[in-house]
């Protein structure tokens, strides 16, 4: 264990990439949804649905908010909830599995929002949540 204690001190930054690489993903979600960049969210018609609309703002405002580390823990537990409901409303019905349904991405945005919400930012953040 001795040999590992020295990765420790690099613990802030790898925190940082974890939070800011999940929020470039999480804000190109809303992005397919608001503006069809990078290209269209499959299945969507030319306007949105409220619920969606508001999904898409959450990605994009939290996505941003994540990305810079402001509100982190707050904001990340928001996004953490909203990618449970997205889970359990748009793909468990499709499958009990998620290699099934396509809920992978989901689940995996839930925890690691989630772990967020126990760990704060990292390196790099404005609010410097420790």
């Amino acid at each position: 264990m001795p040999r590992f204690e020295r990765l420790n001190a690099y613990q802030p930054y790898a925190l940082a990439a974890l939070r800011i690489i999940t929020a470039l993903l999480f804000i190109e979600h809303g992005t397919m949804k608001l503006f069809a960049f990078p290209l269209p969210q499959p299945g969507l018609g030319d306007s949105l649905p409220p619920m969606l609309l508001a999904a898409a703002l959450l990605e994009v405002i939290g996505g941003l908010a994540i990305l810079v580390g402001f509100l982190t823990r707050p904001v990340a537990f928001i996004l953490s909830g909203q990618m449970a409901v997205a889970y359990f409303m748009a793909h468990q019905p499709r499958g009990f599995f998620p290699a099934e349904n396509g809920g992978e991405a989901a689940i995996l945005y839930c925890f690691v929002f989630l772990a967020l919400v126990f760990t704060g930012a990292g390196a790099f953040a404005i609010d410097k949540s420790k």
